[in-house]
């Protein structure tokens, strides 16, 4: 679980709606309390990034766990940690 302010990798790309959809939640869970950083990693700028996740994105990860898209939110708090 990477809660407790660790930070999460966003892979997703420009102009990708699904992408902006994940972030978009994301900042809600902030909003609401949990207690984690995110970086949002454009995946076109990197060849083996897009190679992997160029049909998956948006993907989130914490070191070597990774949440598929759509999100369903007893893996994301499973991930990002409850709301404090």
């Amino acid at each position: 679980m990477a809660g407790s302010g660790e930070q999460l990798e966003l892979l997703g790309t420009s102009g990708c709606h699904l992408c902006e959809q994940a972030e978009e939640i994301l900042q809600a869970l902030q909003a609401a309390g949990c207690t984690f950083s995110y970086e949002v990693v454009d995946i076109a700028d990197d060849d083996v990034l897009f190679e992997r996740y160029g049909l998956l994105i948006p993907v989130l990860r914490s070191g070597s766990e990774e949440l598929h898209w759509p999100f369903e939110e007893a893996g994301l708090l499973a991930l990002v940690g409850p709301p404090v």
